[in-house]
């Protein structure tokens, strides 16, 4: 960091010092430290793991690593009641001296609403930013000992994993002729807001004291002050762990109950509080998975959701993290699902509305992180024809754009102005010379299955280093290729762009 390494929070430091530290160093001491109570937990040393989680929440590098996460992501410019944000590099040195157990209080959150999909919203509550940076502190603590005793296969909220990952060992689960048919899809109904305080304070080993202070801070709305009795705020840094730690278990118990050689073929695949449990029978999940489910539930005060829980035969598909998985004449396809296409086509839409006027070297900047964020999400599974309808679409949107734009000029004109080589393309100039900005084709973007990571792979451990940073490494070179091969296609004007791309599994 600077000259002095022992430098702690007791200690008068410069004006200067935030912007002379050295992140590298700061991440590798706090790694240290959350590898060493991944190790305890492995081996069951629960003493000596608790006392390492509470030596890294006492940590001076840990407390400066959380200030730059809190002010470096993208709620760092969120205030909360206080409407207090640090933007300045002596703002967050004072924060992170300041960040004390002793004398800790903490202040009610800021409720705001977003939309759901189905119409409804959806409440989350901001903390103010010590509070924020408090939260974040303790959650690299309790990282390790959450990963090392997670469920193998719960996929959100958690480091190096993704919905892609879930959607793979979905694939994995009910590919096969010989595979479970039927599907239990489950949703817990409001799972932030009704989680238990007496259990989380009894099973989660963090100090009682601030999570109590955290559960029971209240929200305000509307200039009123509502108390907490259940639940953990959605908004807050720390509530997907404890989320996944309420929830870890429940993968345990079912493989205990019906284990491989019973051949009920039961499968449990997690993503944060939504999940499906696969059986050979609709009776297996009837009579004896559900109530197991709801038992497992009610010790923590939560409740599946009758309106999103269902069983489902796998002819008839289901749709899971935005995706449609279904068997067709016995063979496996999962698709983008059609609440999806159509919330893109509404997105792109507004979009096209909202910005009529603007030059098209503008209006492709707007629409090019949305058009490959939301192909880059699908473009692991079977979704290559709903990529050419998708850019046809868009097409479309397009011309009725440059119609409105010049409404004096014919469609040749237009087709000669904008579209080149079969590309939505626009130049300007500027200071720098002729800027080229062309859209980005969605029918272009190749197919590249996607590598499930290993179920028991812990980052905090190291032993899956070597795993890690190959997967790493390869999704490296797959985006390469991805780039390589689309440029490949966009410059050869074809239209059969049908590219598939395979990996051998890491």
């Amino acid at each position: 960091m600077n000259e002095n390494e022992n430098l702690s929070c007791a200690l008068p430091l410069p004006n200067d010092y935030w912007e002379t530290i050295l992140w590298s160093k700061v991440i590798l001491k706090v790694n240290r430290l959350q590898r060493r109570i991944a190790k305890a937990v492995k081996e069951k040393h629960w003493g000596k793991a608790k006392a390492l989680i509470h030596l890294l929440s006492k940590s001076f590098y840990a407390k400066l690593l959380a200030v730059f996460r809190v002010t470096n992501n993208k709620g760092g410019k969120t205030p909360g009641v206080d409407n207090i944000i640090w933007s300045n590099p002596t703002d967050k040195l004072n924060a992170a001296l300041n960040l004390k157990t002793r004398g800790y209080q903490t202040k009610p959150l800021r409720r705001i609403y977003i939309p759901k999909k189905n119409g409804k919203k959806r409440p989350l509550s901001i903390p103010v930013m010590h509070d924020r940076a408090m939260q974040t502190l303790y959650k690299m603590a309790l990282e390790p000992m959450a990963e090392t005793v997670a469920d193998p296969n719960s996929y959100g909220f958690r480091p190096r994993r993704s919905c892609n990952d879930a959607i793979e060992q979905c694939f994995l689960s009910l590919c096969r002729d010989m595979s479970a048919r039927w599907v239990f899809e489950a949703d817990i109904k409001g799972c932030f807001d009704n989680i238990r305080h007496e259990w989380i304070l009894k099973n989660i080993p963090i100090n009682k004291t601030i999570v109590k202070k955290w559960l029971r801070s209240g929200y305000i709305e509307q200039k009123r002050l509502f108390p907490t009795k259940r639940g953990t705020p959605q908004g807050g840094t720390i509530s997907p762990l404890i989320m996944n730690m309420v929830l870890d278990g429940l993968e345990t118990i079912i493989m205990k109950t019906f284990p491989r050689w019973k051949r009920q073929k039961v499968n449990f695949i997690r993503y944060a509080d939504d999940f499906v449990i696969t059986a050979i029978d609709k009776q297996t999940i009837t009579n004896d998975i559900i109530p197991l489910v709801k038992a497992f539930l009610a010790e923590r005060g939560l409740e599946l959701s009758p309106e999103k829980s269902k069983i489902t035969h796998i002819n008839q598909g289901f749709n899971f993290l935005s995706q449609n998985v279904r068997k067709y004449k016995g063979k496996l396809l999962i698709h983008p699902s059609e609440e999806a296409v159509q919330s893109f086509k509404d997105k792109i839409k507004k979009l096209f509305r909202e910005n009529r006027g603007i030059p098209a070297h503008a209006l492709i900047r707007i629409l090019n992180p949305v058009i490959r964020g939301w192909s880059n999400y699908h473009k692991g599974i079977c979704s290559k024809r709903t990529f050419a309808r998708l850019g046809t679409f868009i097409y479309w949107q397009l011309k009725r754009w440059a119609k409105y734009q010049h409404g004096n000029k014919n469609r040749w004109w237009i087709y000669h102005r904008y579209f080149h080589d079969n590309h939505f393309t626009d130049q300007r100039n500027t200071p720098k010379g002729i800027e080229h900005n062309r859209l980005y084709r969605i029918a272009y973007v190749p197919i590249m299955y996607h590598v499930k990571v290993k179920a028991n792979a812990n980052p905090f451990l190291p032993e899956y280093d070597r795993y890690f940073y190959q997967r790493s490494k390869w999704r490296e070179d797959l985006a390469k290729e991805c780039k390589q091969i689309t440029t490949f296609i966009s410059n050869k004007n074809s239209n059969n762009s049908r590219v598939t791309l395979r990996r051998d599994s890491l």
